[in-house]
């Protein structure tokens, strides 16, 4: 059976879940409180780049199963299902700030009339699933609300595919009457065979946490086995693919980079170490982690002045700003840890990004050149640093390059070029996990 499902947050999550949840023939509504960007959305157009989004957004409008609105109140009234997916930004201290959760909670709760299932996709600290639930119950009473935790694990960049090809689906709660109702509406997964994890409110919220800093830690390792890897004269890439090899390790998120950055694994590992503080449990590896993915990150600038001496006065093409391919997002990027790093040694610095140059306007500023193409951000630079792994740099022209820089040093922070074929070329080159030159 359909459901009548309102969307809180049209941000990452909330739209993919709003577009996701039509296309599974529900009627959806995605609601945010900035009316520019609801008129967008309502015109088929995304405010995110995201591979596949605006096919289906454009879709699910046309057919009449998806709209937007900024008014929250008619939205809940008229749905069973509502779903929390507002930002929970870091706050001072470390710890999300939950205040777009509560408000949206409040209101909900405030304008209940008949029973609601409120689904939170919102990544939480654990114990906000049971605290919203007593708030909503509270404020509803004697209309019946149920909460469930669904967290969501979506890639940036594969954010669509992954809402519909999941490699499970965590439902979290208290209520068999809500978990059978969410399960209904994720029918095509279940129809798909994807598994179902259904766990408390406090697992659910953990499993998310534990996932990111999981992943993050596994990043962390192999960028620290890359400095060694340089050190000792290894191949990191055979490296990689070595652990790989073993099942108990497998072959995702080892390949060495520039450090991790985005929406999720910065905020998320801060965030569980201050859960640990609060209950007294250990948070030593983690906490580690976060230290020396910045110090990897503040590092990569220093192969740049390896390679052609002190950085004042000189010009740097930095090709890719967003944290990873696929996406508009700038948050927590090492590109942007390294474009203040060049800069603070004295470096002019030219950026290009296939879509991400918008958003890093808004944090660089007027302090570098936004260049229309790679190769404008070329023309007379002494240094060019691969900072994303766009296909555009994959297939850089290195003959063009060649003879539209002033000097020839390629700093390859995502190993996307073959070192001997660069250095037949005449350039310096220097990767990730490579001896240098």
């Amino acid at each position: 059976m359909a459901e009548r499902i309102a969307v809180i947050g049209t941000g990452y999550v909330g739209l993919v879940a709003a577009v996701g949840l039509a296309d599974f023939g529900n009627s959806v509504v995605g609601v945010d409180v900035d009316p520019e960007k609801v008129a967008k959305l309502q015109g088929g157009v995304s405010p995110i780049y995201e591979q596949a989004m605006e096919e289906y957004l454009e879709r699910n409008l046309r057919n009449g199963r998806l709209s937007f609105s900024t008014d929250v109140e008619a939205a809940v009234r008229s749905s069973r299902l509502v779903f929390i997916a507002v930002g929970t930004p870091e706050g001072p201290g470390g710890d999300p700030d939950l205040s777009q959760v509560e408000a949206v909670a409040r209101l909900i709760g405030r304008c209940c009339a008949d029973y609601k299932v409120v689904v939170i996709k919102s990544t939480v600290p654990v114990g906000t699933n049971r605290r919203i639930a007593r708030l909503l119950r509270d404020l509803a009473a004697p209309v019946e609300v149920d909460v469930v935790s669904n967290p969501e694990f979506l890639r940036e960049g594969r954010a669509v595919y992954d809402f519909f090809n999941p490699e499970r689906v965590v439902i979290g709660g208290e209520s068999p009457r809500a978990t059978a109702i969410l399960r209904s509406v994720y029918r095509s997964r279940h129809l798909d065979e994807t598994p179902f994890l259904f766990c408390s409110w406090e697992t659910a919220e953990l499993i998310k946490y534990a996932s990111n800093g999981f992943l993050a830690t596994k990043i962390t390792f192999m960028n620290q086995m890359s400095q060694l890897a340089e050190c000792v004269g290894a191949d990191v890439a055979t490296l990689a693919k070595g652990l790989g090899m073993d099942s108990r390790i497998g072959p995702l998120f080892l390949q060495a980079g520039p450090g991790y950055g985005g929406s999720c694994f910065p905020k998320d590992t801060i965030a569980l170490v201050r859960t640990g503080e609060r209950c007294g449990a250990d948070m030593t590896l983690i906490r580690e982690v976060i230290r020396a993915n910045e110090a990897h990150k503040a590092r990569m600038a220093e192969k740049v002045e390896r390679l052609v001496g002190p950085l004042v006065g000189r010009t740097v093409a930095l090709l890719g700003l967003a944290f990873k391919a696929g996406t508009d997002d700038v948050r927590e990027s090492p590109a942007l840890v390294i474009a203040e790093e060049l800069l603070r040694r004295g470096a002019r610095v030219r950026v290009h990004d296939p879509k991400a140059l918008e958003n890093a306007r808004k944090i660089l500023g007027d302090r570098v050149a936004y260049c229309a193409s790679e190769f404008e951000a070329l023309t007379g630079a002494h240094a060019v640093v691969l900072a994303t792994e766009w296909n555009e740099y994959r297939n850089l022209d290195l003959e063009r390059a060649r003879g539209l820089m002033a000097a020839l040093a390629l700093v390859d922070l995502r190993n996307l070029v073959e070192p001997s074929e660069a250095r037949a070329r005449g350039f310096a080159y220097d990767g990730v996990g490579y001896p240098g030159p």
